[in-house]
């Protein structure tokens, strides 16, 4: 009886030992590599310091160019001892001059509605969102009803230019602290919509309002003060508020070419980049899918040719598509074409590697069926092997026609145009950014549209495949 036990128990303490071993193996595996990752990542932080990186960092300067994305900014600016001379400017552009009657059309002259001026005296009011108001006199300006101060806050020069808060001579520490003092400048910035700028020669005035300000019709439009909708309305009326246009052709050609928002350069330069994508996917899925017959084991017998093959596939998707655009860019030079081939090029070798590998992974009897009948070989690959890959190619392609929409832009930025190259210089101007939101929202709307289409395509694709193949099989 002891024996029959010890038989017993002996088995199941070996069992239980080699667990116990291969679960410490398994957790001495897990340690190690998650103490590599912790070392590379100690390594990766001090070796391209990224630590200091932080210290570098403008959170105000980022919140500013946050705002600039959905909200537009007008400029006030006055020569101390000239509030004559005061100009309203939107963006502080200096073709956007609300008071210059060459900008303004048929010489109307329309301020914004928080701003005022008296025409005898020059002095000028702004008002602010938050209920208080600057007040730009000769030699004074003035802060009244402000939010946060007790009492209005009155600013002027000293005799070498200098400015400063009256009342607050030699305290400065005692302003709010959103207020700066130094020596050439006080900077009143109580949020980011709000900024009080005074120099030695000059007061500037920062005003921001929510909204994409002249999105439809610019600065120099004559349908400026139009709103969309009463635009519209005018394309059906017979009164030409231009009389060598129809008003039709007026409200197209106003929005096409506004100089600010640049509607017509941004869509054909869309359509640049969906001709991009879509080429150089199409070209990539034809040279694709006969290659990948060629490199499939269980169709193409010739081995050194399947390799070298193989090879090629691996060639062009190991080369990344941004550097194909930057060879072709020298081949071609800027256009659509260095995107159609930088693209073709790197998913030739996607598509060739996938499509081969679904065409091995293949049902062996459908094409054995095909094969009885006395058909050929290319018949047997047509009705054997074709419709099994379809919904992996069809499905495989739109899927890699999507992500090209994004890659074409960020190639078209390095040179091949399209919207990435407006992109480009939205950004690099610093102060474009609402155009950055807006081709932002332009290319995710498209890109939304192609994965609905695309899905729809498939389905009704390999729908209509089925249906037939379905067919002649009853047949």
């Amino acid at each position: 009886m002891a024996s029959m036990t010890v038989a017993k128990t002996m088995p199941e303490r070996v069992t239980f030992d080699a667990v116990e071993k291969e679960y410490k193996k398994h957790s001495l595996y897990t340690f190690a590599t998650i103490a590599c990752i912790i070392v590379y990542f100690i390594f990766s932080t001090v070796q391209f310091n990224i630590i200091p990186s932080f210290d570098r960092w403008n959170g105000e300067r980022g919140s500013l160019f946050m705002l600039d994305m959905y909200a537009h900014k007008d400029h006030v600016s006055m020569k101390w001892g000239k509030p004559e001379e005061t100009t309203v400017k939107f963006e502080g552009g200096y073709r956007y001059d609300y008071f210059n009657p060459a900008h303004s059309f048929g010489g109307k002259i329309s301020p914004p509605e928080w701003f005022s001026k008296d025409p005898n005296t020059g002095t000028s009011i702004v008002k602010f969102q938050n209920g208080g108001s600057v007040i730009l006199a000769n030699e004074k300006v003035s802060l009244i009803n402000w939010p946060g101060l007790e009492n209005d806050l009155v600013f002027k020069r000293y005799d070498d230019g200098k400015p400063y808060a009256v009342g607050y001579e030699n305290r400065e520490l005692e302003l709010p602290e959103w207020i700066r003092v130094t020596d050439n400048k006080i900077e009143v910035r109580p949020t980011l919509w709000e900024r009080v700028q005074l120099y030695r020669k000059k007061v500037e005035v920062h005003r921001y309002d929510y909204g994409w300000k002249f999105f439809f019709f610019d600065f120099n439009s004559p349908l400026r003060d139009y709103s969309i909708w009463k635009a519209l309305s005018l394309t059906f009326s017979g009164d030409r508020l231009i009389s060598e246009k129809s008003n039709f052709n007026l409200v197209y050609t106003e929005i096409k070419d506004n100089e600010l928002w640049l509607h017509g350069v941004v869509w054909f330069a869309l359509l640049e980049t969906v001709i991009m994508a879509v080429l150089g996917t199409l070209i990539a899925s034809i040279v694709s899918l006969p290659l990948a017959f060629l490199t499939a084991r269980n169709v193409f017998g010739r081995a050194g040719l399947r390799f070298f093959l193989r090879r090629c596939f691996d060639f062009l998707r190991g080369i990344d598509m941004l550097v194909w655009s930057l060879i072709f860019l020298r081949a071609f030079g800027p256009g659509v074409f260095t995107g159609i081939f930088a693209i073709a090029f790197t998913d030739t070798g996607s598509l060739g590697k996938l499509m081969s590998e679904a065409i091995e992974n293949a049902d062996k009897k459908q094409n054995e069926g095909v094969a009885s009948t006395g058909a050929s070989k290319v018949q047997q690959h047509r009705f054997g092997i074709i419709p099994q890959i379809l919904p992996v190619f069809i499905s495989t392609s739109l899927y890699v026609l999507e992500s090209n929409t994004r890659s074409a832009i960020i190639i078209g930025a390095m040179g091949a145009g399209g919207i990435g190259l407006q992109f480009l210089g939205a950004l690099q101007t610093g102060t474009d950014f609402e155009n950055v939101a807006y081709m932002a929202i332009v290319v995710l709307a498209v890109v939304i549209g192609m994965d609905m289409a695309s899905s729809s395509i498939r389905s009704r694709l390999i729908g209509m495949d089925q249906i037939k193949l379905f067919a002649g099989v009853k047949k």
